[in-house]
């Protein structure tokens, strides 16, 4: 997996605001750029495909529980084909 790539620039909230077609561009050109207030990272401004490809990372399985549920392979698809294990109870001590 590749490694993301770091943030090369950093500015405060006010600047940003006022060069935020900079911001914008060297985001659009691969480089992070990190937006701080009050000293504090706030925020991070990345291209669109760099987020398209987080997002696409953290969606996770795209197929719902009840398809996968039905996928399940069964013996002719008759429930009582199934072979079950039997247990014995344990003698409990109350």
């Amino acid at each position: 997996m590749p490694k993301p790539p770091q943030p090369r620039a950093r500015w405060a909230l006010q600047d940003a605001k006022n060069k935020l077609s900079e911001v914008v561009d060297a985001a659009g050109r691969g480089e992070p750029q990190v937006v701080t207030r009050r000293g504090v990272e706030a925020a991070v401004v990345i291209s669109y495909r760099e987020y398209e490809r987080i997002a696409a990372s953290r969606a996770g399985p795209s197929v719902s529980l009840g398809v996968y549920l039905l996928a399940i392979p069964t013996s002719g698809g008759r429930a009582g084909d199934i072979e079950r294990v039997t247990l014995e109870a344990r003698d409990v001590a109350l």
